[in-house]
């Protein structure tokens, strides 16, 4: 898995733990949600840091939580 599959893995579990959508998490932390989209779809190659945190935001996790699971230990590239 490559970095970049990593994180939109980890946005989409985000969104299923919550319970809500890229949109509505998007919005709670004044991101424009086609940023993550962009991400999502494959647009963007290198998602940058603070998109990542605004995401974390308005998710209401730390970014330290974002990228605590196995899977970032040795991405890919």
């Amino acid at each position: 898995m490559t970095l970049n599959q990593a994180v939109i893995k980890r946005i989409e579990e985000i969104c299923e733990e919550t319970g809500r959508s890229v949109c509505d998490i998007c919005l709670s932390a004044g991101l424009t949600p086609s940023t993550v989209y962009e991400l999502l779809y494959g647009r963007t190659k290198q998602p940058r840091i603070i998109t990542i945190k605004l995401f974390c935001e308005g998710a209401g996790i730390k970014i330290k939580d974002f990228f605590d699971r196995d899977y970032f230990d040795e991405p890919e590239e």
